[in-house]
């Protein structure tokens, strides 16, 4: 894989982690807001904060389905990763995506193999 790809990647796999901040800050804006008194009615209408937060939620549970589907592919192709842990990451991955996928990111795509250096 290219760098650009590499660097694509990597800020595809920040993203769920980057909206759960955007997600938790929503609701707890929005709570103390409530808490505080100062809402005014909507007479039973969705703010428009919370359509956007639930479409970014969508898209965001499909970005993840995607990534997961990418990054398993990349275990059984990637020959960095050793042949008994492959079955471990792609287990590691769909259980933990949001923050299995940066960290298998950063070892198996962004970091180039050690080269052993030849005896003078």
């Amino acid at each position: 894989m290219k760098k650009t790809g590499k660097i694509l990647l990597g800020i595809a796999s920040l993203w769920p982690i980057t909206y759960m901040v955007i997600f938790f800050s929503f609701f707890i804006f929005n709570f103390l807001r409530i808490m505080s008194g100062s809402t005014t009615g909507n007479h039973g209408n969705l703010p428009s904060w919370t359509i956007l937060i639930f479409i970014l939620h969508m898209v965001t549970m499909l970005w993840i389905f995607v990534l997961l589907v990418i990054y398993i592919i990349d275990v059984f192709k990637n020959d960095k990763v050793d042949k008994d842990k492959k079955a471990l990451w792609a287990i590691v991955l769909f259980f933990g995506n949001m923050i299995a996928m940066p960290i298998y990111w950063y070892l198996y795509i962004w970091r180039e193999p050690k080269v052993a250096q030849q005896p003078r």
